[in-house]
């Protein structure tokens, strides 16, 4: 079937009826200090990068790179979609932080937010940081893969927005790794509870989510399945609910 716009034309016909694209538009108009070009770029997959808007958040204006039109659809997902919720949160864990536009939108939620980023590819660790630029203080990054089991490193796909751990036989690198029941646990010591652990990892979002401590204080865990469908639960326990 012929594409438009690089897009599969039933999708095309389909986003009109379906909430989360009316959902992203009244965002756009929100969010982008260009909205008419934002949603040009977004509905054409055209224009030239990398491309620096001017977002309106709750503590201000912020001006993210974006490298490439993937990187757009990132901020259309957390910034105008809102996948990852509205917030305000007071401590965040972001697994697949990749160029950290879903830890920017938490951190910009509220000027106590405290995230913590974990992200194998050193691409996209040295864009993340030039993204979270002055909010040093406010977020830790782990430059490591998130993983279920005990593995000190793991073999990785590096693929921009879309990296992922390596499947049989695919090209890939090895890089450190560390296991999510382990990082959960320490941050949980250190804050108390978790108010949300977003994963993002092209692929083991699941057994990742699944193997999260229940005797953990997470208010909410979100995370995308293998069709980019957005899955929420909580709260895992919450022993002092809000």
């Amino acid at each position: 079937m012929r594409r438009v716009f690089d897009r599969d034309p039933r999708w095309i016909a389909q986003a009109p009826f379906q909430r989360r694209h009316w959902r992203a538009l009244a965002g756009i108009i929100r969010t982008f200090d260009q909205p008419a070009e934002a949603l040009r770029r977004y509905l054409s997959n055209s224009g030239s990068y990398p491309w620096r808007p001017q977002l309106h958040t709750p503590i201000g204006p912020v001006s993210p790179l974006l490298v490439t039109r993937h990187d757009l659809l990132t901020v259309n997902e957390v910034f105008c979609r809102r996948d990852y919720g509205r917030g305000p949160y007071d401590t965040v864990v972001d697994i697949g932080a990749n160029i950290g536009l879903a830890s920017l939108y938490f951190l910009t939620r509220s000027p106590s937010t405290r995230v913590w980023a974990f992200e194998p590819d050193p691409a996209n660790v040295a864009q993340l940081r030039a993204n979270l630029a002055g909010f040093e203080d406010r977020y830790d990054l782990t430059e490591a893969a998130v993983v279920a089991d005990d593995s000190a490193s793991v073999r990785f796909t590096f693929d921009g927005r879309y990296g992922h751990l390596a499947a049989t036989h695919e090209p890939g690198a090895d890089v450190p790794a560390v296991n999510i029941a382990t990082v959960l646990r320490a941050i949980a010591e250190e804050v108390g509870r978790i108010d949300l652990v977003k994963i993002d990892t092209e692929g083991s979002e699941n057994p990742l989510a699944a193997a999260i401590p229940e005797n953990l204080d997470i208010r909410q865990i979100v995370h995308e399945d293998e069709l980019g469908h957005v899955h929420w639960k909580g709260p895992v326990r919450s022993r002092n609910p809000r």
